[in-house]
């Protein structure tokens, strides 16, 4: 099978008129995302450089990594990989993860993270999708072991753990590099595989451009400034997680801290023993540090801010965070869109407790009749490999179809308040989960809980409530559930017929609970 090229992978035309707009306001410049590596490597090369890992601890400079991702593209180079060639790694977020992405962005290839713990299926589609001419894995993870077979016809590849630092040159790639200043901008620079809500992982390309104003749209008007010395536990194979860890980083010369386990436990240790922060994401994340046994109040100092996103912001998360003296505030985005709407630190609490925010800078929103939220933005993806995704998510504007259902207040902040796949039709009537869930979360020992469809021989389908319990406690019953929805008011044709208890939710690599995995489980269960 012959490697890709970006030339291969289909891409959007974004209109004139947008081009024209974003070049004009600065929002998209000639950057590669080479030249911002670079650039931010020669300015901060001691900054702190750190992996927490009981498999592959790591600790040394950006410097120290530079020199390994300069090594990595001049073997690379000399087995034939360069610009336009895709290079594409499944690793951990371990130091080989952040010199493949450098390597990669170096050479001037379309660089595509995978997430580490996705399986035979998943690689195997991803492989196929995207062809790359280099691919760079890690022996063994976990459950996770490398899969020969499946890259069989990859020209080079290499093994953390066996064979990858034979990739490595003996001397450095010296300046100038091509993918620095011989790489058009608009070319596709990465390829973000991202599972959402579907079986099949959907391919979303972002150019130099997108990706770029991406990285400085996060850093310079959503994270706070004193936002302390985070530690990253999303995979560095998905597109946040990435972005959060070996990209945004190095231009604001923060230092880097990762773990490739999330342990609540040993989040909280290096809280108080390295003086680490964790500053958000999905819920979960925070929730789960909240709720854990070793959790005192001497934690907070370390929890000053809880940026959330990544998937749905119960109320009752955000007001339990507020009561403690942490700094709540939302956004609202996707691999596809990534930065769309968001409240700053600075918002007044109302915004930043109950919506998801007002439009980003160069970011457009508006909503079509049925409520679905459209938008438009400098960081907005090229499209998906899959044309014919493509043509169903964009319009001839360069309006996107997010799937999501939202409304506006007063002040123009945004409020997701339903996906379109995630309305439960009970007779005819629509039904809408995260409004039941809004209000499951208020219940004692409820700690995560989802809400989806199951099969109704009457009503065609009824809501089913998939509850996490917080540590110590019970799952509620169905007869406690009902009674809680009634007292809070809710109508009774929304209340959830069935309960299910689990440890824990089937996740994509950014948090996001797999409705599609529950929805077949629950009506496997009847």
């Amino acid at each position: 099978m012959p490697a890709n090229t970006p030339r291969d992978i289909p891409v959007r035309t974004v209109p004139a008129e947008l081009v024209e707009r974003y070049e004009a306001e600065g929002w998209w410049t000639r950057d590669t995302l080479g030249a911002m590596l670079a650039r931010g490597l020669r300015t901060t090369p001691a900054a702190e450089f750190r992996v927490y890992s009981d498999a592959r601890p790591w600790s040394g400079t950006f410097g120290d990594v530079e020199r390994v991702a300069r090594r990595l593209a001049e073997g690379l180079r000399a087995r034939g990989v360069g610009p336009g060639d895709v290079v594409a790694f499944q690793l951990p977020n371990w130091m080989e993860a952040a010199a493949t992405f450098w390597a990669s962005a170096f050479l001037g290839a379309t660089v595509v993270p995978i997430v580490h713990f996705y399986g035979r299926k998943e690689l195997a589609y991803i492989l196929d999708s995207v062809r790359p001419r280099a691919f760079i894995a890690a022996e063994r993870f976990g459950r996770i072991e490398f899969q020969a077979d499946l890259c069989a016809t990859v020209p080079v590849v290499g093994v953390v753990g066996r064979d990858f630092d034979d990739l490595l040159a003996d001397a450095p790639a010296a300046d100038p590099l091509p993918g620095v200043d011989g790489t058009d901008p608009d070319a596709p620079a990465l390829i973000a595989f991202t599972s959402g809500t579907t079986c099949d992982p959907k391919g979303v390309v972002h150019s130099h451009r997108t990706l770029g104003f991406e990285a400085r749209q996060l850093g310079g008007h959503l994270y706070p400034p004193d936002r302390g010395r985070q530690l990253t536990a999303a995979p560095v194979g998905h597109f946040i997680g990435m972005v959060n860890a070996v990209l945004i980083p190095v231009l604001d010369g923060t230092p880097i801290h990762l773990t490739d386990v999330w342990d609540p436990g040993r989040a909280l240790r290096l809280m108080k023993d390295d003086g680490l922060t964790v500053g958000g994401g999905a819920t979960y994340f925070v929730t789960s540090l909240l709720d854990h046994r070793d959790f005192t109040s001497g934690h907070l100092e370390h929890m000053r801010y809880a940026g959330l996103g990544g998937s749905s912001v119960p109320a009752a998360v955000t007001t339990r965070l507020a009561d403690l003296g942490i700094t709540v505030f939302r956004s609202y985005g996707s691999t596809e869109h990534p930065s769309i709407t968001g409240s700053r630190h600075t918002a007044p609490e109302a915004k930043r407790l109950f919506t998801d925010g007002d439009a980003l800078p160069g970011v457009e929103v508006r909503l079509a009749d049925d409520g679905e939220i459209l938008s438009r933005g400098p960081d907005l993806c090229l499209g998906y490999t899959d044309p014919a995704l493509t043509a169903a998510h964009f319009d001839d504007e360069g309006w996107y179809r997010t799937g999501d259902i939202g409304e506006f207040d007063e002040d123009g902040y945004l409020t997701i308040t339903d996906r379109k796949a995630d309305v439960i039709i009970r007779g005819g009537e629509n039904i809408s989960a995260p409004e039941i869930e809004d209000l499951l979360m208020g219940m004692p020992g409820v700690a995560e809980v989802a809400v989806v469809s199951a099969p109704d021989e009457r009503l065609g389908e009824h809501a089913a409530a998939v509850v996490r319990p917080r540590v110590g406690k019970r799952a509620p019953t169905v007869g406690e559930i009902r009674a809680h929805l009634e007292k809070a008011g809710l109508a009774r044709q929304k209340w959830p017929e069935e309960v299910y208890e689990v440890d824990d939710f089937p996740r994509t690599a950014s948090g996001k609970i797999q409705k599609f995995v529950l929805r077949r489980d629950v009506a496997g269960h009847r």
